[in-house]
């Protein structure tokens, strides 16, 4: 069925570009990778790395999208992916792979808060902005997919080499940039010359920042993105460590690859129970229990290191379909044309910054040795544990205030 109009046609290829970013197929096995080419500490620098790549053009990435364009942001997002993860298959030494690490992290911050933007201006465009969740949930299905193919696929290849993982990711990012480039620019309200600059966004920002709810949930998206990157980070050496307890560590690439399909299978589950959930126990509590999940799955592996544990692995991405499309279509319709794509890459700025920060510590933290050890391990997830239960509390003692529910009316 072809789609009516050009904006029709965007919401119809967009879980499509989804689909295409997320076939991440070094995703199961780049720390175990970069461990193995350098050292457990230099992996974990590496990953910051990528988040201060990712974090240092996030605002002006957002900012670009506000002023040149949607799809000229997307476009840029699918070219940058692809010759980073290029430069990793086939280059070596950690000044080749730092450089490819700011290159992915440039390509994720064209299309951070641009991509959600992209979505809810087409369906605006067309009267159907009631149907932002049921979009961004379908979407996120089609991201979940591409993660759980490309998770398995990866681990495969990786017998075989760790380039070829990167190398067809470098070919997936490439079809991603091959859709964008069949988008069109949605409608959508475009900062004037004489205003449009750093300090224009700013106020527009200050202005969003004085609503309760987006305050509460810019905090919560903050710390969602953190808690949920500390298991993809730690997860490899820690299934490594389970599985050299049983002498079957040299099969960790494969068994990393089977683990992160099934989560993102389970995680594409939980989707199909979502928006139910959240008519029946409300957007608050929904999203409390997302974030009681990644604290708890966390601490779970501060405890134990049984092989029993890595199965908790699999309820890691169940947060992100409890949460996201959620948050996502909440915050919406409270941001205006001008600004949006700038709020929701400060966002990510933010959260970027925050968790490139701790990982920095935890690097300090973490012996220089080939592998990383159960005990570096177990001592920097405890320290996140026990930040995420205060932040539990924080924001369940601020939820009232934030007027979080739909149907509530922000000051």
């Amino acid at each position: 069925m072809i789609a009516a109009t050009p904006t029709a046609r965007n919401v119809a290829l967009y879980p499509w570009f989804k689909f295409f970013q997320n076939l991440v197929f070094w995703q199961a096995i780049w720390f175990l990778f970069f461990q193995k080419e350098l050292s457990g500490a230099e992996a974990i620098l590496l990953y910051a790395i990528y988040d201060v790549g990712t974090t240092a053009m996030e605002v002006p990435s957002g900012y670009m999208s506000d002023r040149l364009g949607r799809r000229r942001t997307l476009i840029a997002s699918g070219l940058a992916a692809s010759a980073g993860a290029a430069l990793i298959a086939f280059g070596n030494g950690f000044a080749v792979f730092a450089l490819a690490q700011v290159l992915l992290g440039a390509g994720a911050a064209f299309a951070s808060g641009t991509d959600n933007a992209f979505l809810y201006e087409s369906l605006a465009a067309d009267g159907r902005e009631d149907e932002t969740e049921a979009q961004e949930t379908r979407s996120w299905q089609f991201s979940l997919i591409g993660l759980a193919l490309s998770a398995f696929t990866g681990g495969l290849m990786a017998q075989w080499g760790y380039g070829l993982a990167f190398a067809a990711g470098a070919a997936a990012q490439a079809a991603c940039f091959v859709v964008a480039l069949r988008f069109c620019e949605p409608p959508h309200e475009v900062n004037r010359t004489e205003t449009a600059g750093p300090v224009f966004q700013a106020r527009l920002f200050q202005s969003a920042m004085r609503v309760p709810v987006l305050v509460w949930l810019f905090t919560l998206s903050v710390l969602m993105y953190g808690f949920s990157h500390i298991p993809f980070v730690f997860g490899q050496p820690f299934i490594a460590e389970a599985l050299r307890n049983i002498g079957l560590q040299g099969d960790a690439p494969m068994v990393s690859g089977g683990v992160s399909a099934i989560m993102m299978l389970t995680s594409a589950l939980a989707t199909l129970f979502a928006l139910r959930l959240r008519r029946r126990f409300g957007l608050a509590a929904l999203l409390m229990l997302a974030f009681g999940i990644q604290v708890g799955l966390i601490a779970t592996l501060a405890v134990t290191n049984s092989i029993f544990a890595i199965g908790v692995l699999f309820l890691r991405m169940v947060p992100n379909s409890l949460s996201r499309p959620f948050i996502i279509a909440r915050m919406q319709p409270l941001l205006s044309d001008a600004g949006r794509a700038t709020f929701l890459s400060v966002q990510s700025f933010a959260g970027r910054l925050l968790f490139a920060g701790s990982l920095l510590l935890a690097s300090v933290q973490v012996s220089d040795r080939a592998g990383m050890a159960y005990g570096d391990i177990r001592m920097t997830l405890g320290w996140y544990a026990v930040a995420g239960i205060l932040c539990l509390v924080a924001l369940l003692m601020t939820v009232r205030w934030a007027a979080v529910q739909p149907d509530a009316q922000a000051d």
